[in-house]
Order: structure tokens, then C-alpha cells, then sequence
């Protein structure tokens, strides 16, 4: 079944409390996805600098050697931070190709995300416990992207949890399947994509790195999207500098958007859109089918 939820801030109203709002929203989605949960938050950073998100379930990392050789490795500098089994390194170098030293040289491993502005994390267990566990409430930003899943035809593991991100600053939260994703999947490594798990998902967050990294803006990588992915989908999407939401052309899986002067919400249900200061004045629509919607901070 699952839940998803997105918030983007259109002004500074709320971004000092963008992390505690997401927790509002995701905590009504807890009973659509019990099994795991995950968010992407975007906030600012320094220019560039690349932050990249590391997950080491079950292992003890000690993290600072692998900091050292991913500096050398990279010709710049690198810094580490742990939070309980994730890491942020962040570094002046190449995030992308970071990202692969680490995907090839770090066993047992998982990169969840790189770029300037996110940060990403994810677990097994209820949502509000992961949201605890790594702080969501505290966190400051722009916008941000939370999931809950209930595994239907998968294992319940955090590498099946969401958010999914393979490109800079570009990430994805997803209610649905796809049934093109392997042929898809062979297409994008071919092509210069990596995935780290059989999740159809990372394919859906893979295509659009690719067409982002080919020169498409996220509404044209989404125009692509229509025609090339197979499924029943709701997406929610962040980048850089927007976010944005498509649902396939059935639209059989639910979505519910809101909009106010300072804030852009979107969820798979309006109950966690109810808890935002300012929801009663809100337009509320539900989104159509192979549409698509998308805001941008230099709006």
C-alpha cells in the first residue's frame, strides 16, 4: 500500500521547522506502511562542497580510514560524520564519483544519496521510530520527501525502503510497481547508470538521473517518463532547486496536493496534509492523471 509525502517551502516561513512538519506528515502515513520508512531532506550547503549519504546496516564502520581513502582517491578533501548507522561524508571533489568508490570499494555498503543540498535516510521498523532514531524534527531546509512501505512482493529490508536516489541532488518516493524495470534497468547500465538493489523503484529514480544528466529539466525527464515506464505509479520527486509529482496515466494509486502562499504539500492522503499550519486555507486538488506538476525555487 504505502504512503508518501512531500513538502516544499516556497518561502522561509517554515523552513526552520521543515524537519518537524515532515514528521507530522509522515507519522499520519504510518499505518499505510508499518514495515520501514525513509526521508530526503534538502537544505543548503556549501558551494562546492558534495555531501553523500552512506548506509552500513548491521556492520561497524570505522569510518574515518575509509574517509582518508576516498580523499586520496579523489584528489580532495573529506570529511565524515556518523549518525547511528549512516554516515555523511562531504568533500570538494567529484560527488558521482565518490559515490562509485564507495559503491565499489566499501563492502557490505549502500550510497543512498550525493549533492550539494541532500541528505538521506532510511530503516526498517515504524515510521515514527526511524524519524526519531535519526532526528527528523530538528532538521531545517527547503523541502523534503518521506515514504512508508509495506512490502507486497519483496522482502522487508531497509535496501527495499525509500527514498531512492542515483543522481546528484535528485531523489524519488514511490506508491505502486512497475513491470518494465529489468529491461529498463539493463538499459540504464548500459548507459552509465549503477543500481544497488532489485527494487523497481531505483530503476524509476535512475531514469530520471539519466535523463537529468543527458540536459533534461525534471518536467522533461518526467515527459519521458510517461513513455517509457510500465506500471501504476505515484511519484513525488525532489531536486535541487524544486520538487514535483506525477501519477501514471490510470492513476489507480491515491495523491492529494495543497497549496498555500508559503508551502506546496502533497500526500497520499489529506489527513497528514491536515496537520500544516495554514491547511484550512489551503487549495486542496487531487492531481491528474499523467500530469505533470513541479515548483521551483526560483519561481
Amino acid at each position: 500500500m504505502c504512503g508518501i509525502v512531500g513538502l516544499f517551502c516556497k518561502t522561509d516561513a517554515h523552513r526552520h521547522e521543515l524537519g518537524r512538519l515532515t514528521e507530522l506528515m509522515l507519522a499520519e502515513m504510518g499505518d499505510r506502511g508499518p514495515d520501514s520508512a525513509g526521508f530526503a531532506v534538502y537544505d543548503a550547503s556549501a558551494p562546492g562542497q558534495t555531501r553523500i549519504t552512506v548506509l552500513a546496516e548491521g556492520l561497524a564502520v570505522d569510518w574515518a580510514p575509509v574517509a582518508e581513502a576516498l580523499e586520496r582517491a579523489l584528489g580532495a578533501s573529506v570529511t565524515v560524520r556518523a549518525v547511528h548507522d549512516h554516515a555523511v561524508f562531504t568533500t570538494d571533489g567529484d560527488g558521482r564519483a565518490a559515490r562509485q568508490w564507495i559503491i565499489d570499494n566499501v563492502a557490505g555498503v549502500t550510497v543512498l544519496a550525493y549533492g550539494n543540498q541532500i541528505e538521506l535516510y532510511k530503516a526498517v521498523g515504524y515510521p515514527d521510530q526511524v524519524a526519531e532514531r535519526y532526528d527528523l524534527a530538528s532538521r531545517t531546509g527547503t523541502h523534503a520527501l518521506a515514504h512508508t512501505r509495506m512490502a507486497t512482493e519483496s522482502a522487508i529490508t531497509t535496501a527495499g525502503s525509500h527514498p531512492f536516489a542515483t543522481g546528484a541532488d535528485t531523489c524519488l518516493v514511490h506508491n505502486g510497481s512497475l513491470s518494465n524495470h529489468n529491461r529498463l534497468r539493463r538499459f540504464l547500465e548500459a548507459h552509465g547508470e549503477s543500481f544497488q538493489t532489485e527494487n523497481d523503484s531505483e530503476v524509476a529514480a535512475g531514469y530520471l538521473s539519466w535523463r537529468m544528466r543527458s540536459g533534461d529539466a525534471i518536467s522533461e525527464a518526467l515527459e519521458g517518463a510517461l513513455n517509457d515506464l510500465d506500471g501504476f505509479y505515484t511519484f513525488a520527486i525532489g531536486v535541487a532547486d524544486g520538487f514535483a509529482i506525477l501519477r501514471d496515466p490510470i492513476a489507480c494509486k491515491p495523491a492529494v496536493v495543497a497549496e498555500t502562499d508559503d508551502w506546496v504539500a502533497m500526500s497520499s492522503e489529506y489527513r497528514a496534509i491536515a496537520r500544516l499550519p495554514g491547511a484550512t486555507d489551503a487549495q486542496v486538488w487531487e492531481p491528474e492523471p499523467a500530469r505533470i506538476y513541479s515548483w521551483s525555487l526560483a519561481a
